[in-house]
């Protein structure tokens, strides 16, 4: 069965990631599923955006100089949706102003919005309406633990509106992924999360969120996700291991498949390889035939689709 294709933020390796023009790309270029990562504002509007913060991505620190938190931050907590909506989405840069990915859309150029989720589920749907063809959805619930310390209960918020997209008839394909797994629980026990969710796996030196990911990917660790989640989506480096220089797969794809899980692992970039992969086709290669994952995160829809069908065809 072909694997799912992912847009990792949308066409991201084509357009500044989360804008409408670079999910409505990445429709044209084939994904099965667009990505979204929800946040909320000072009045409780949910935005599409990757971080809690502001000044990576757009021009808050020109619009908005003052408004900066003790840290230096500019948090999206603190600014009403009509006050986001004044500013310019870029290319994600350094805290030192320059590109993360200097080959990609030139950054601080462009005339690019943030948009709210609910705009975004509603993009999609017309999309699937125009093409014929059906591109899912795949929010994450960014930080809930710390937006509930903001005062917002996030995941409540986030499932509401996945309704607007998915309606009463469960006719669109919806994944509900997070990085809290005591969070993940809960959407599933308390919630009643009707949608597939996956429990995103990184590594514990990011403090994404309050949970031990050494332990979650150990047999015992897999199997208290898998009485909750349909799936994990774990970071590339957890999938192998580099022996003097040679690359060998981990346990981890083939322990969770035994446990029913599925398997979506992120992010495959050809501008942005692991270590131990000489091109984006090997490393997906490595991935889809030697471990047989179910589904993968890219920014790059186009590229990891030819090259799925070059996999088909040998």
């Amino acid at each position: 069965m072909k694997p799912a294709v992912i847009a990792h933020r949308g066409a991201s390796g084509y357009l500044p990631e989360h804008t409408r023009p670079a999910k409505v790309l990445a429709h044209l270029l084939g994904a099965d599923f667009i990505e979204q990562d929800v946040v909320a504002t000072r009045d409780d509007e949910l935005i599409v955006l990757h971080d809690i913060h502001l000044d990576t991505v757009t021009d808050v620190t020109i619009r908005y100089p003052d408004r900066a938190r003790p840290d230096g931050r500019y948090y999206v907590r603190d600014f009403d949706l009509a006050e986001i909506r004044t500013l310019t989405a870029w290319e994600r840069m350094k805290a030192d102003g320059t590109a993360v990915y200097p080959g990609r859309y030139p950054a601080r150029t462009g005339h690019y919005r943030v948009h709210t989720f609910l705009e975004e589920l509603q993009l999609i749907n017309r999309l699937n309406k125009a093409t014929g063809r059906q591109a899912g959805i795949y929010p994450e619930i960014k930080s809930p633990a710390w937006h509930l310390e903001e005062g917002v209960d996030l995941s409540p918020l986030v499932l509401a509106q996945i309704r607007e997209f998915d309606g009463a008839g469960d006719s669109n394909p919806v994944f509900v992924q997070c990085f809290d797994d005591s969070e993940v629980r809960r959407i599933k026990n308390d919630l009643r999360c009707r949608w597939p969710i996956v429990q995103l796996i990184g590594l514990n030196q990011w403090h994404e969120a309050d949970t031990d990911y050494v332990e979650m990917v150990t047999p015992a660790g897999l199997a208290r996700v898998a009485e909750v989640a349909d799936g994990i989506g774990p970071h590339l480096s957890l999938l192998y291991e580099l022996n003097q220089g040679k690359v060998a797969k981990t346990t981890l794809v083939s322990d969770a498949h035994d446990l029913g899980l599925i398997v979506h692992p992120y992010t495959f970039r050809s501008d942005d390889l692991p270590d131990g992969f000489s091109s984006l086709e090997s490393l997906v290669r490595f991935c889809v035939v030697e471990q047989q994952i179910d589904g993968l995160f890219t920014d790059f829809a186009d590229q990891v689709n030819a090259i799925i069908r070059a996999i088909e065809s040998d």
